[in-house]
Formats: structure tokens, C-alpha cells, sequence
């Protein structure tokens, strides 16, 4: 079998979309101190973004939601396959099954990997026999990591004191980072007072507390809107009701503006971007981009989604699942002098800076790679 080639490094993960979204600051970074980068992840539209923009794609097959048996074992058995042919150095691992299976057959090819925990997902929420089975996995394939970095301390501690991890091995990141050139403020023009949600509409995003809380909201200060920009999920398990939305955007409590790939002139038009999740998150690039765009924060006292908002600073924690909090909370924002509006965008600014910059994140891979390089 041959060695791994010293200069070939592998970001896998279960999407492309993820890759093009969060991952290709570093992976630019990597490739500029000569490291050859191939993505390890299922076609899907963002693919050919990748390759057109010269990085390899190595395709994958995987079922993110699924839990048939047969198919997982496949799914192993394919990142064994994949890491048996790329032979990277190391292996950059994110979201769960690349970082269970892609661990474990990096493991048995003597491959190094650098896992990222970017959420806990629903099943630690909940004990029984899958939440079990899933900490015991994650406990195999992180045995031999060189680094398991986690988005958020609340993360960092289940694992930790769960035995999941050592010590020595987990290390916390400001999230994926946010561009603070990129994203940055900008003037914002004398329209009615906005809110933006960005997300997928997924219940566990808060999305059905938003629409009771806009509904709230407009009672006392009609003109305020709402605007939900994401992507439906109908069909899903997780998805906010559809009657929910259609009637909220009929009644005009939201206005539902569907996807996009540049946020920033939504999140400039914006007043106040909201996300009151209840799901554990790592640390949301929806609030670190509106941060770094300077503007005040409204989020769930949750795992992860708490992480750049200082209450009462730039912004306000409301309670989770509780619609009522959620509106006080943005009835707050609103009753806010302009200028102490501005004064909390500020601080948003502030903490992006200090932070969240994506420089921190991709410092800290560069320095464990170049060390397993041995250029450093």
C-alpha cells in the first residue's frame, strides 16, 4: 500500500454545498501554501463550482438523514475506498458521518485526520439506544484524531466529560469564521423597521415561535416586517408547517423571499437579524455574517446560538420555544433609540472583530497540517 502523499489533503463532507459555503476560505488558504486540496463529498449543484475553481472533487455517496444499515455500511465502506485511492496526508472532517466513518477508515489506512464537530445534532438530545450507539462511534473513530475542534464550549464539555474526546485533543473554533472584508456594514436606507431570519425553514430553527412573534409584533407596531429568507423544507419531518407559512406570508405577518447566494443585501436592508433556535448549533454564520455587518442580534438561549450575542450589548437572548419572549424581545429592539441601535451594531462589529474572523479558523488549521507536514 502506498504512503500518503505529503502535500494532498482531503476536506470531506456530506454535501458540496457545505464545501462551497463554509469550507473554501480554507481550503484557498491551504492550496496558497502549496497543499493540493480534493473535496470529498456527493455531487449536488455546488460541484462544478468547485472544479471550476481547479479544486478536485472526489464523489461520494452518502445519505445524510438516512439510517438504514446496509446503506451506512456502504457508506463506510466508500470512504474506504476513497481514502485508499486519494492517499491524502490528512483528512478535514465535517458534519457527522464524515467525521464517524471518514475517522474510522482514515484509521485503518494509517491516515491522519482533523475532525469539526459543527453541532450536536437532535440525537444528543434525547437518551436511549441510538443516542448511545452514536457517542460510542464517536468515541471509535476519534480515539487516533490529531485535533477534534469544536464551534461551540458547550460542545467541547459533552464530549469531554463524556470521555468522547481528550482533553488534549479538542480545541474550540470561533465557528466556520466570518470574512470581516467581505462582510461589512453598510448604510442602511429610511425603509420600515426590518427583521431577518436566515435559515432553512425548519421548526428546531424557531421558525413557527418567528411567525407567532411577528403576528405579536404587528399588533402594536404594524408597519414592522418580517422577512424569512431560507429555504422551505416541505416534505421534511423537521419542516415549519406549510399552512403556517402560506398563511403568514398571505397575511403578510412574513414575507418569504426564498434562497439566495449573497445575503449581504438582505442582511444590509435588515434592522435586526433574528434566530431563535432551539436545535444545538455550532455557531451560526447567519448571526457571525450579521455581526460582522454590524448589526443588532436577537437569539434563542441555546447551544451555540447564544455564542455572539452579549445580552443587553448587541443585542437580546429570549427564551427558547417561547414566542411570547421572542416578541418582547424584538418589541425591544424596537422601542430602542436609533442611535442605541447603532451603538449595539457597533458592538456586533466589535465582537465579529475580536472573535469570529475566519483568519483565527484557518490559522489553526494551518498550523497543525504544517506541523504534520513537517514544515513546522
Amino acid at each position: 500500500m502506498s504512503a500518503p502523499a505529503k502535500r494532498r489533503i482531503v476536506v470531506a463532507s456530506n454535501t458540496s454545498w457545505y464545501v462551497w459555503n463554509f469550507r473554501m476560505p480554507l481550503i484557498q488558504a491551504l492550496r496558497a501554501r502549496g497543499y493540493e486540496v480534493v473535496v470529498l463529498a456527493p455531487r449536488d449543484g455546488y460541484t462544478e463550482r468547485i472544479r471550476a475553481a481547479g479544486i478536485a472533487h472526489h464523489p461520494l455517496r452518502l445519505d445524510a438523514r438516512g439510517r438504514n444499515p446496509l446503506r451506512e455500511l456502504m457508506t463506510a465502506a466508500a470512504f474506504f475506498r476513497a481514502y485508499a485511492e486519494i492517499r491524502p496526508l490528512v483528512a478535514l472532517h465535517y458534519t457527522i458521518k464524515p467525521n464517524i466513518y471518514g475517522s474510522l477508515a482514515a484509521r485503518i489506512l494509517g491516515i491522519r485526520v482533523i475532525d469539526n464537530v459543527t453541532g450536536l445534532g437532535a440525537v444528543f438530545e434525547k437518551e436511549g439506544a441510538a443516542a448511545s450507539v452514536v457517542r460510542a462511534a464517536y468515541k471509535i473513530a476519534f480515539a487516533r484524531a490529531e485535533k477534534v475542534f469544536f464551534q461551540n464550549p458547550d460542545d467541547r464539555a459533552v464530549f469531554v466529560t463524556g470521555g468522547l474526546v481528550r482533553p488534549a485533543q479538542a480545541d474550540l473554533l470561533p465557528g466556520s469564521g466570518v470574512d470581516l472584508e467581505r462582510f461589512r456594514p453598510r448604510p442602511r436606507g429610511e425603509e420600515p423597521f426590518t427583521f431577518l431570519f436566515v435559515g432553512r425553514l425548519l421548526k428546531s430553527k424557531g421558525v413557527e415561535d418567528l411567525l407567532a412573534a411577528a403576528r405579536l409584533v404587528q399588533s402594536r407596531l404594524p408597519d414592522a416586517h418580517v422577512v424569512l429568507l431560507g429555504k422551505r423544507a416541505d416534505g421534511d419531518p423537521g419542516a415549519a408547517d406549510a399552512f403556517l407559512l402560506d398563511e403568514a406570508a398571505a397575511d403578510g405577518s412574513v414575507a418569504l423571499v426564498g434562497v439566495t447566494d449573497d445575503v449581504r443585501p438582505f442582511i444590509a436592508e435588515a434592522d435586526c437579524v433574528v434566530l431563535p433556535s432551539y436545535y444545538p448549533e455550532g455557531t451560526p454564520r447567519s448571526l457571525l455574517e450579521a455581526a460582522a455587518m454590524g448589526k443588532p442580534l436577537i437569539a434563542a438561549d441555546s447551544v451555540g446560538t447564544r455564542e455572539p450575542v452579549r445580552d443587553g450589548a448587541n443585542g437580546y437572548l429570549c427564551r427558547p420555544r417561547d414566542p411570547e419572549d421572542l416578541a418582547a424581545k424584538m418589541l425591544a429592539i424596537l422601542a430602542l433609540p436609533k442611535e442605541a441601535r447603532e451603538a449595539m451594531g457597533a458592538t456586533s462589529r466589535r465582537i465579529a472583530e475580536e472573535r469570529f474572523d475566519e483568519r483565527i479558523v484557518i490559522g489553526k488549521y494551518i498550523e497543525i497540517i504544517d506541523r504534520l507536514a513537517g514544515k513546522g
